[in-house]
């Protein structure tokens, strides 16, 4: 699934004439390496970028400190401003987000398997996030990028 998710994502941008872009956390560069797997993808992929950490969070893409202070990696404020950045410095016309608690582990407030999503274009940036629930880190993993693919793929249409 995830390997036809990626193939309609080449299609439906190559016929746009669109390029795009991944910020990822939770998911390690997955998306990334969905898209990058299929062969052409360097016609429309700009880059990835693998933001685990806070600070890499800010350096690379300009997440705010006081974004992350007030409302947490795992948050719609966060992955709005990490789409935001990777578009802005890719330049490129699409740029998908994640960032969320893959597990073992989460809190109260922010259970395993709650993933924040951001999708950023010329006509602006949108947020989700979705309760995968505590399937396991590499489901919750796997189920999250299906979701960015799915983002992306929707935007293209």
């Amino acid at each position: 699934m995830t390997e036809e998710l990626a193939r309609d994502i080449l299609t439906r941008a190559m016929g746009a004439g669109f390029t795009l872009t991944t910020a990822e956390s939770c998911t390690g560069g997955m998306v990334a390496a969905a898209i990058t797997d299929i062969a052409g993808s360097s016609n429309i992929f700009e880059r990835g970028v693998v933001t685990y950490s806070n600070a890499a969070k800010v350096e690379l893409l300009g997440v705010q400190p006081a974004t992350l202070e007030a409302h947490g990696a795992v948050s719609e404020e966060v992955a709005a401003e990490m789409a935001e950045g990777a578009r802005a410095r890719a330049g490129a016309d699409l740029a998908v987000s994640i960032s969320g608690i893959a597990g073992p582990g989460g809190s109260e407030h922010k259970p395993e398997g709650r993933v924040c999503f951001g999708l950023a274009s010329a006509s602006g940036t949108r947020t989700e996030t979705v309760e995968f629930g505590a399937l396991g880190r590499g489901k919750v993993r796997a189920a999250a990028t299906r979701h960015a693919l799915r983002l992306l793929l929707d935007a293209l249409s």
